[in-house]
């Protein structure tokens, strides 16, 4: 008997925000083998943690099928908020353990969704530090502020 393989796809990302709030940008590099698919995007008012979720968010998005992904990045933010603080926010309807709303807690709602579709691994690597695809996401996320700031928006902009 022969059991269909899993993908297994490495989503690295980061995010970046120029003030905080401010104008803020992400990006995220998806690869399987050898086939690479780079993403960037920009909000004209955002915060940091907002933009490292969006670039885990948009990652995922692009995935056509349930995935084994690991998902690789420089946030302690997003890493700990899926394996340690997240079980405890829905049961508790949303509220940390400061008896505070969650913040960020739309796009907890969209990550927790795409992460039941997919088996996720969740990896910490220190940021700025020579991690090829962590300073490539870095630079992504620079250049969509860049580019955010130059163009007046109303919304998200995406780029592939």
């Amino acid at each position: 008997m022969s059991e269909k393989k899993t993908k297994v796809v490495e989503l690295f990302s980061d995010g970046a925000c120029s003030g905080n709030p401010g104008p803020g940008g992400y990006g995220a590099i998806l690869r399987y083998g050898e086939t690479v698919k780079e993403i960037s995007g920009c909000d004209p008012r955002t915060t940091n943690n907002r933009m490292e979720l969006r670039a885990v968010i948009e990652g995922l998005r692009l995935l056509k099928r349930p995935c084994t992904v690991r998902v690789v990045t420089d946030s302690n933010y997003v890493v700990k908020g899926m394996t340690q603080w997240i079980k405890s926010w829905v049961a508790k309807n949303w509220i940390n353990s400061e008896k505070k709303p969650v913040l960020n807690r739309d796009l907890w709602e969209e990550l927790l969704a795409l992460s039941k579709i997919h088996h996720i691994e969740w990896q910490w690597v220190k940021g700025h530090r020579g991690h090829k695809e962590n300073e490539r996401c870095d630079e992504l996320a620079r250049k969509a502020i860049k580019e955010c700031k130059n163009t007046i928006t109303g919304g998200l902009g995406r780029h592939g």
